[in-house]
């Protein structure tokens, strides 16, 4: 059997030195600065951010570098290690939504997005090298979105990236780079947590739209050595594509389930349903509503999944470990009967993890693909992985990788 890949962060001096050399390699001259954004890993709170709900992500130790510089004009050049040989370029002047293809949409569209909200941005080169890995759900798009928007940030002097208040108006140029310049539905979870995660915690997100961002986010202490713990991360390596429609659909189908409910969104009725003295009866009546079982499964898990953030938030701070595998568990399965974005690979993973001593795993991420999550015991990580290595393996899936991941820092800048 083959041994499984583990994927290992750049270090700073690493990601520094790679950034910087890519940049003078392709551009001829030194770059301003260097910045870098973490990917991310939601704990639980899958597909809640667009209904209002509960996330609960960490940012991870793995992180995309940008080597940085302003231009006097208004074009863009980018480039990045994944190919070096081929920088892309784009201009400002003139740019509509959609307006670039490929990759370089995303940091194209940051820029784009901060001239569309009125802040005096020209153009920049950039070099990108990353380890986070491409296409496994944990989000290399927000780590490119958000690095960009704060090397901009400071090249610019625009201001917002000292604070985490600011910083919203960082993470919402990013979120319009990726609806509406690159295509790619998003819901603000992933930008949130590349730019207001801190270490050693993981961040509760509240994403209903009336809370201020001093309100909408709490850090809650992951420190998993205190528990002896691993959160081992598995990237299924099954082809992982949001674009196709289906997370689109998702969303309408709950959003028309609101409109049918007569609430402004499905966090309105999952709050009504915690605090009914018969929270079963209250869920059968609100299901009962709808109009038909798909809709019906797809509210459930909504309402189901909020309420486990809740109670896992609670389950971990009291170090009561069996109960927070519990409920990755119960996430996983609601995932994969009631909202239906799982994939074989993933389903396969999860179980062979948990028969073999995790405490709770599930899929991270939109679905249909991408990555998944073990809470274990220290040390075991490898072991684990390597079971479902060998499970994918016997089955002709694709060769899946692994990584260990812990509550790391947010974005900032490196050099």
């Amino acid at each position: 059997m083959t041994a499984v890949e583990f994927i290992e962060p750049l270090t700073h001096e690493e990601g520094v030195s790679q950034a910087t050399k890519l940049f003078v390699d392709t551009y001829g001259a030194a770059p301003e600065g260097v910045w870098a954004a973490p990917g991310r890993v939601n704990l639980i709170g899958e597909h809640t951010d667009y209904n209002a709900g509960l996330c609960l992500p960490i940012a991870l130790p793995h992180r995309t570098f940008i080597a940085l510089k302003p231009r006097e004009d208004t074009k863009v050049r980018v480039v990045s290690d994944v190919a070096p040989d081929k920088v892309a370029e784009a201009d400002l002047d003139g740019l509509k939504a959609r307006g670039v293809d490929g990759w370089s949409a995303y940091p194209v569209g940051v820029a784009w997005a901060l001239r569309e909200a009125g802040f005096k941005v020209k153009g920049f080169d950039a070099a990108f090298v990353s380890c986070v890995p491409l296409g496994s759900g944990l989000s290399s798009s927000a780590a490119m979105t958000c690095s960009t928007a704060l090397a901009l940030d400071d090249v610019y002097g625009l201001g917002y990236g000292d604070s985490d208040a600011g910083r919203v108006t960082l993470i919402n140029a990013a979120i319009k780079s990726e609806n509406e310049m690159a295509g790619a539905s998003t819901g603000g979870l992933d930008q949130n947590a590349s730019m207001r995660c801190t270490e050693g915690h993981a961040l509760l997100l509240d994403c209903r739209p009336e809370l201020t961002p001093l309100e909408n986010v709490s850090q809650q202490e992951f420190d998993l050595d205190k528990y002896g713990l691993e959160l081992l991360v598995v990237d299924t390596q099954a082809p992982h594509q949001l674009n196709d429609g289906q997370y689109a659909q998702r969303r309408a189908t709950c959003e028309e389930a609101a409109k049918v409910l007569g609430v402004a969104n499905l966090r309105v009725a999952a709050d009504g349903i915690a605090k009914a003295d018969d929270q079963f009866q209250a869920l059968k009546e609100t299901l009962d509503a709808l109009p038909d079982e798909t809709m019906k499964k797809r509210v459930r898990h909504v309402v189901t999944e909020i309420e486990r953030v809740r109670s896992f938030v609670r389950a971990f701070a009291k170090g009561d470990i069996e109960s927070a595998g519990r409920l990755f568990n119960a996430s996983h399965d609601s995932l994969a009967a009631d909202y239906e974005v799982t994939v074989p690979e993933l389903d396969v993973a999860v179980d062979v993890a948990r028969h073999n001593g995790a405490y709770g795993a599930r899929m991270t991420g939109g679905g249909f693909g991408g990555s998944i999550i073990a809470l274990v015991d220290k040390g075991r990580s490898q072991e684990v992985a390597q079971k479902i290595a060998d499970e994918f393996e016997n089955r002709g899936f694709h060769a899946p990788r692994a990584l260990a991941a812990y509550a790391a820092p947010s974005a900032s800048r490196e050099a």
